[in-house]
C-alpha cells in the first residue's frame, strides 16, 4: 500500500497496524515514495558474562597515579 504523508498522517495508527501485522506500507510525498514502514523486530537480550576471564583488571586499578593527577590537575605546589 502506497500512501501520501497528508494521508499517513491522517491515518498513522491504522498504517501501523497494517505493518505490523506484515503489510507493506510505503510513504510518499508527491507521489514519489520515500519510506517504507516497517515492524520492529526485538533483538535477542543480551547475554551478561560473555567477555569473562577475557578481561583483566589490575589490583591497584582504584589507586590514584600521581602522574597522571600532575598532568589533569597541574603540579602541586
Amino acid at each position: 500500500m502506497i500512501v501520501n504523508v497528508s494521508e499517513a498522517k491522517a491515518k498513522l495508527s491504522k498504517l501501523i497496524d497494517m505493518a505490523y501485522q506484515g503489510e507493506e506500507v510505503i510513504i510518499a510525498k508527491k507521489n514519489l515514495p520515500l519510506v517504507k514502514l516497517v515492524a520492529h523486530k526485538i533483538k535477542s537480550k543480551r547475554k551478561l558474562g560473555q567477555m569473562k576471564g577475557q578481561i583483566i583488571i589490575p589490583d591497584d586499578f582504584l589507586e590514584e597515579d600521581e602522574a597522571l593527577n600532575a598532568m589533569f590537575y597541574g603540579e602541586e605546589e
